[in-house]
């Protein structure tokens, strides 16, 4: 599993840089983050410790659905299914749709953090 690169920049300029990437002038390097988040602590709220732990659990059990997650983990399936949904906002986890159950699957455990 890949490390995901995290990029750390302020929202206008997170928005300056997806129009320019709309608008075809600036062509983002594949070694630039994909994933960007607008301070230090919003980051910080998704990958926490209890959050990591989480990435590491899903890859770990790969479980079949937020139930037995929830189960697994002691944690409420509402409260966890909220997690889970924020992460897979920014690419963390993916949320498969399998029979009548979602499965959540971890897309990294490792990140790197690319602060301007």
């Amino acid at each position: 599993m890949k490390p995901i690169l995290i990029g750390i920049m302020p929202q206008e300029k997170i928005r300056e840089r997806v129009l320019a990437i709309a608008g075809g002038s600036y062509h983002p390097k594949p070694d630039e983050p994909k994933v960007w988040f607008t301070s230090m602590k919003s980051l910080a709220e998704i990958l926490s410790d209890d959050n990591r732990a989480l990435l590491h659990l899903i890859r770990e059990m790969q479980p079949e659905s937020i139930s037995a997650l929830a189960i697994a983990t002691g944690r409420q399936p509402g409260n966890l299914s909220r997690t889970l949904k924020t992460m897979s906002h920014y690419g963390i986890v993916e949320m498969r749709r399998e029979r009548n159950q979602v499965r959540p699957v971890a897309k990294a455990t490792e990140f790197h953090i690319v602060a301007g």
